[in-house]
């Protein structure tokens, strides 16, 4: 039998046991039909354009656990360390992919505001959950189906018109010591409704350098004149694999930022899909990734510029380490119709070793001729002469490389409209490249 029928006939057993603990009607269906799609699919290899720099083969020859199955202890008594100090918000715990109502803390909320788990929405509000998710057209790999196929738990943010979240909400999710290898799959859905207002920081972590699966779908959908900032920190084990694609919908007047950290993990794919659905959208997206020892991250960008006078925004860096390797695929898709369009993308990465590798895929497809638009990478290490500058005002060594990648990555991090949470980064990058910080 074929590693990938093995593990298709792996998952298809769990099924059967997830089935017999989650057959809930619609949701029911809908697991279904995605378990059907995950058998016909085939799993992506470096033979298909959108994975040609990734190799997924180690995540599909390893028999990974679909968490609501496993016998779960909750081992976790203080996450005082894994919070971001001085920041008062509402707090969301998922601890191996399942809501922890004793370590989440969630404050009063205004009228119709919605900050919860998927699957105790799933239960009292299951007709809102089926009205979204799903709901943007894209198209869908093993991954997608195997998340689909054991949707369990995740979280839900509702915000109603004109409602301002007063502080930000921040997502937790910790992946704990266990026996079997995880398989952690959270479905999360953001619906920001007309002219409301949040701040969301979700951040995925581990309690120990343990090896798991985190197979993540966010769907986020963005009304007229609504105003949101969504906060990606990725500092998982690097013994683990990152899967996760983010599906955006924005409407008319509507300002969206997205912030992709992404510092752990063995292999880390993240795709973010975009569709500017009205006019006058501005969007922005910004990257920041750091790889060492051997981890592979990879960023896939596409945002669809599908009606006039809309500006996107895109800025990634990377910072490479030892052996790692880097990608970045971005592309900007501008309808014929969307003339006045306004989209730049970045992507610069700096390679600490010799033996670090950064594949960078710019992309431009463009059917409008009333438009301004741009792309552009650069490799390359650092500064050689701003590096000796320094050292010859008697900075050591360490300080002087830890002030210019300070310099480097802080276009991107200075984007963040949140101190605390802007120092807590700062310290991440250190920490993960085992510098100095400045």
């Amino acid at each position: 039998m074929s590693s990938e029928n093995s593990i298709k006939k792996w998952y298809s057993e769990n099924f059967k046991e997830f089935h017999k603990l989650n057959n809930d009607g619609a949701f029911d269906d809908l697991r279904k039909n995605a378990f059907e799609g995950f058998n016909d699919s085939k799993f992506p290899t470096k033979k298909d354009e959108e994975w040609k720099y990734t190799n997924v083969y180690n995540i599909f020859n390893e028999q990974f656990i679909p968490s609501p199955l496993k016998q779960r202890e909750n081992n976790i008594e203080n996450i005082s360390e894994y919070l971001i100090p001085g920041l008062d918000v509402h707090l969301i715990v998922l601890v191996d992919g399942i809501f922890n109502d004793e370590l989440s803390k969630i404050g009063n909320l205004q009228n119709g505001v919605i900050i919860d788990s998927f699957y105790n929405q799933s239960k009292v509000n299951k007709e809102f959950l089926l009205q979204y998710i799903s709901k943007k057209e894209t198209v869908e790999n093993s991954f997608d189906y195997l998340n689909k196929t054991f949707t369990y738990d995740g979280f839900v943010i509702y915000l109603p018109k004109n409602q301002i979240a007063e502080k930000p909400i921040h997502i937790l999710n910790i992946s704990t010591d266990g026996k079997e290898k995880n398989l952690i799959q959270p479905r999360n859905l953001i619906v920001a409704e007309e002219n409301s207002q949040a701040k969301i920081i979700t951040e995925y972590i581990s309690t120990s350098e343990l090896e798991y699966f985190t197979n993540i779908i966010t769907e986020i959908y963005i009304d007229e004149n609504a105003n949101v900032s969504f906060y990606k920190l990725q500092s998982e084990s690097k013994k683990a694999y990152h899967i996760d694609k983010t599906e955006i919908i924005q409407k008319e007047q509507s300002v969206f930022n997205h912030f992709s950290l992404s510092f752990g993990s063995r292999i880390a794919r993240n795709d973010i899909n975009t569709k500017l659905d009205g006019e006058n959208i501005e969007l922005h997206l910004y990257g920041l990734y750091l790889g060492n020892e051997e981890q592979h991250i990879d960023h896939h960008t596409f945002i669809d510029h599908a009606h006039p006078n809309c500006e996107s925004n895109e800025l990634y860096k990377g910072i490479l380490d030892d052996k790692a390797t880097g990608v970045f695929s971005g592309k900007i898709y501008v309808n014929k119709i969307a003339q006045k369009t306004n989209a730049f993308q970045s992507n610069k990465s700096i390679l600490l070793s010799d033996e670090a590798t950064i594949n960078a895929k710019p992309q431009l497809e463009i059917y409008a001729d009333d438009v301004k638009c741009s792309h552009g990478a650069t490799v390359g290490k650092l500064d050689e002469k701003a590096y000796y500058y320094i050292r010859s005002r008697g900075v050591p060594a360490e300080s002087a490389r830890s002030m210019l990648i300070r310099a480097f990555v802080d276009d991107v991090i200075s984007q963040c409209n949140i101190q605390s949470l802007r120092e807590k980064i700062n310290h991440t990058i250190f920490e993960n490249l085992h510098r100095e910080e400045f």
